[in-house]
């Protein structure tokens, strides 16, 4: 209970101070101010979500022949890292730290040295909440820092979300000390647009699974694979509204889309573009740095959302995770063909489908191999539902029941109520 109550504590002084670490995240990452509150939303609702379960932790009775009987305890791991990445800083560092100290252990977080200030303000505001000292505590810096967590002896278990290249180091090095790891890491996802769909709802959805967070989200859905008939219509009107997004000063109501989150990053997303285009892709709109009118932005790395046309499976902006607001739209005539080439991909965190046929909707989902999946939506977090991938996409998950599992671990104990039936 006391776990609980900290954590309840917690998610009361998130709600209060909402503004300040929306805006703080909006300064640390370059995201909208209208997205940040979702991300201190959902921050807050997943401590609410596992403070419940906290309470809840039970292990099981089995009764055994003779009255002797075995029983289960789920207990705490240890010590458990946390390494973040910089598209979703604080929200990230409460779905690592929620389950965590649900289960009774304690935390060590490492935010991304580009991203280090919000995983700050949530160490400040659990220890207001109450917390002892050294429950979750915040530690910058680099790659050095992480080799140093995850190599620690003391430390029980790695939690990393970021790269597959990263997390596969990340795995190794907790593989000398046979630690339990959690991995989300990056996607490729395809969203498949049958002709029978809601075309509104459609696009929406594929705006949705390329453009929030300036499209540094690893479970954007980039290749959207749309059904031949209704592809000239569909690349109507997702260009349309593509090119309304507002692009400005992420702390503004109006802005939809602030900065990406370096010069380098955008530089690369930037080749990417430029790279499509010379493999044969047509830019239908954006692709390129854009300049705001408040000479105050005029050093921002922002881009102009891009949607890319005439796209083939083996061009490189289909094939690699391009972490930016790319779209890449493809036609399709079956669904046999597009559930092959949607599931061509060593990676796979997510997918989706849009359809009006239920049966359809169903059938695909279940072929598709993805971890996390969405029918007529994208991109929908509930903190309820657990989120992971596939393949190179990751190990375990985050969120949902399932997590505790991830962040505790079971000892079974055998009663003997009778004497001992020695062979010897």
């Amino acid at each position: 209970m006391e776990r609980a109550r900290i954590m309840i504590q917690a998610a009361h002084i998130i709600e209060s101070r909402r503004e300040e670490i929306a805006e703080m995240e909006v300064i640390n990452n370059g995201k909208s101010i209208t997205e940040a509150r979702l991300d201190v939303d959902s921050a807050r609702l997943c401590l609410e979500y596992f403070a419940g379960l906290a309470t809840t932790l039970a292990g099981q009775h089995v009764q055994l022949p003779a009255g002797s009987f075995a029983y289960t305890r789920r207990e705490p791991l240890g010590v458990c890292v946390g390494i973040g990445a910089w598209n979703y800083p604080f929200q990230i560092a409460a779905w690592k730290s929620a389950p965590a100290l649900a289960c009774g252990n304690s935390m060590v977080f490492k935010p991304s040295p580009v991203t280090p200030v919000t995983a700050v303000l949530l160490a400040e505001i659990y220890s207001l909440a109450g917390a002892p000292d050294g429950l979750f505590n915040v530690v910058q810096g680099g790659q050095e820092t992480g080799s140093l967590l995850c190599r620690h002896p003391d430390v029980a278990k790695v939690s990393f979300t970021g790269s597959v290249p990263t997390g596969k180091k990340i795995m190794e090095m907790a593989s000398q000390g046979v630690k339990p790891v959690t991995l989300e890491l990056g996607g490729k996802s395809p969203l498949i647009v049958f002709q029978d769909s809601d075309l509104e709802n459609a696009v929406s959805g594929a705006l949705m699974a390329n453009f929030l967070s300036q499209g540094q989200v690893c479970s954007n859905g980039t290749r959207v694979f749309v059904q031949r008939d209704i592809l000239p219509k569909f690349v109507e009107e997702v260009v349309k509204r593509t090119k309304a997004i507002q692009i400005g000063d992420p702390l503004l109501e109006s802005t939809r889309m602030g900065a990406l989150v370096s010069k380098p990053h955008l530089d690369k997303v930037l080749r990417y573009v430029d790279q499509a285009k010379q493999q044969g892709a047509a830019v239908l709109c954006g692709g390129e740095p854009f300049m705001p009118s408040d000479p105050k932005l005029q050093g921002g790395y922002y881009m102009t959302p891009c949607v890319l046309g005439n796209c083939t499976d083996e061009m490189t902006c289909v094939k690699e995770e391009i972490f930016g607001p790319v779209m890449s739209v493809l036609s399709f005539e079956t669904e046999e063909e597009v559930l092959r080439r949607a599931n061509n991909t060593d990676l796979g965190l997510a997918a989706g489908v849009f359809t009006k046929d239920v049966t359809r909707a169903h059938r695909v989902v279940e072929q598709l191999k993805a971890g996390s999946c969405f029918i007529n939506n994208y991109n929908i977090t509930p903190v309820e539902v657990p989120f992971g991938g596939f393949k190179m996409s990751g190990i375990g998950r985050e969120n949902g029941q399932v997590t505790i599992e991830h962040y505790s671990q079971l000892k079974t104990v055998y009663v003997e109520m009778g004497n001992v039936d020695s062979l010897f």
